[in-house]
């Protein structure tokens, strides 16, 4: 197995950076997967110890991916944990069946979770590990990567400490070829979640502003209380697409301040999968999540 042709490589570029759609978020790694089984009506009698837990949690996921709802008229890309990545689906790997069967462009998780807090933001844990996964993400025909960040205040201290982990990074990915999703995530319940917006955007920028000409990151931001807010960042040379996480907004909520920012679209995780329950039958199942998608992929096209 190698990495994908260039030509190949150059239409994902295209689709992600031009198409009409959204991301989808199925990364849910160690930590947030008994979450996200429970919400999909699988309790934790149901498994007894984490190789079974990962492998209901992939069952869930191949039923998504391999929905009529899910193929890349609507989805553009989907996000994959590390052990989604290195499964199946059908008996081809999860990434190359995403591009080949779906029209999916495959991104994958790198992060290994969130530090202690600290100046009111959790940076990333460190990854020495990093550039082994980013050499089997390309031999595994992933097109980028995401990375997770959280602020929980208007520190500028920690934000900016932030934004320059996650650049700095994102540099590390880029010199493989991948393209990164810089992820630093608001949190929706903070006081001062618009001043810390507001701090955020300028730190982006003045990063945006120092990278050469010929490298380019996506942005997986928290949707802004001020509309419109990351208009800057949207309309950068070095951005290929600002995309909005649903943060625990409901979908109604999501869908709904997604539409009131121009050039943003969704990287939906709970929110996508939040109408979808395992004692679904398979026709209730694949129009819960057609309708999903619709709702997504017209806020995200608004």
């Amino acid at each position: 197995m190698s990495a994908l042709p260039t030509a190949e490589h150059a239409k994902q570029f295209e689709k992600i950076k031009s198409g009409a759609g959204f991301i989808a978020a199925l990364d849910q790694s160690g930590g947030s997967t008994p979450k996200a089984l429970a919400l999909y009506g699988v309790d934790e009698n149901a498994y007894s110890n984490d190789a079974e837990m990962y492998d209901l949690i992939h069952q869930m996921r191949r039923r998504i991916i391999t929905s009529p709802a899910f193929n890349g008229d609507r989805v553009l890309g989907a996000i994959l944990f590390e052990m989604t990545m290195d499964r199946d689906i059908d008996g081809t790997p999860t990434a190359e069946h995403l591009w080949n069967a779906c029209g999916v462009v495959p991104f994958l998780k790198v992060d290994k979770g969130l530090a202690d807090p600290e100046n009111d933001v959790k940076l990333l844990k460190p990854m020495p590990d990093l550039d082994a996964l980013l050499e089997r993400a390309v031999e595994k025909q992933i097109f980028g990567t995401k990375m997770r960040s959280v602020i929980d205040g208007a520190n500028e201290t920690g934000i900016r400490a932030v934004v320059d982990q996650q650049f700095d990074i994102g540099l590390q990915i880029l010199g493989h070829g991948l393209i990164p999703i810089i992820e630093p995530e608001v949190t929706i319940s903070i006081a001062d979640k618009a001043a810390a917006e507001n701090i955020l955007c300028d730190a982006i920028l003045d990063r945006l502003n120092a990278l050469p000409d010929d490298k380019n990151v996506m942005l997986k931001l928290t949707l802004p209380e001020q509309a419109d807010l990351y208009a800057p960042l949207v309309d950068h040379p070095r951005v290929v697409r600002v995309v909005a996480l649903s943060g625990g907004y409901s979908l109604h909520e999501a869908n709904s301040r997604l539409a009131q920012n121009r050039g943003i679209i969704a990287s939906f995780s709970r929110a996508l999968t939040e109408t979808l329950s395992a004692q679904q039958s398979d026709a209730e199942f694949n129009a819960a999540l057609d309708a999903a998608i619709q709702g997504i992929y017209d806020a995200s096209n608004a």
